[in-house]
């Protein structure tokens, strides 16, 4: 299981990428003042954020749970991705709509939109975090740090 010294890495490192990659996308998809999407992007982040703890916390506690470790299969790293976008949805879609002054249908679009993105980007980025940064239990026991 992480500790939470790197879920704080993990979730401030998706998050700077992540903004850095949305932000500009977003502006030239959508044809909005990069502000109006920068200010809605960090918004986004920071609940994200919040959420992300909360919903990794979660779902390694089933994990470990259900089958004794946290180490997450393919499919396992699917359910996670689509799981994750789907909370968030539901909690940025009203968000979106009152601040850029648009529709419900025309925020969920938008939102929609970013899930997509970040559900491709959240999978590769928690690929490879795992990747470099193994969680001790998940690790293979000759490359862990002497205690």
């Amino acid at each position: 299981m992480r500790t939470t010294r790197d879920r704080i890495r993990h979730t401030l490192a998706f998050e700077i990428i992540g903004l850095a990659l949305i932000t500009p996308l977003g502006a030239l998809t959508f044809s909005m003042p990069l502000h109006d999407i920068g200010v809605i992007s960090l918004v986004s982040s920071l609940v994200a954020m919040g959420w992300n703890y909360v919903y990794n916390y979660g779902f390694d506690r089933l994990l470990l749970r259900l089958r004794g470790a946290t180490k997450k299969s393919l499919p396992d790293r699917i359910v996670h991705a689509v799981l994750f976008e789907l909370g968030l949805v539901l909690m940025l879609m009203p968000l979106i709509a009152w601040y850029l002054g648009i529709s419900l249908w025309q925020a969920l679009f938008m939102d929609i939109a970013f899930a997509l993105f970040y559900m491709v980007y959240a999978f590769g980025f928690n690929l490879a975090y795992d990747r470099i940064f193994p969680a001790l239990a998940d690790a293979d026991p000759r490359e862990r740090p002497a205690s």
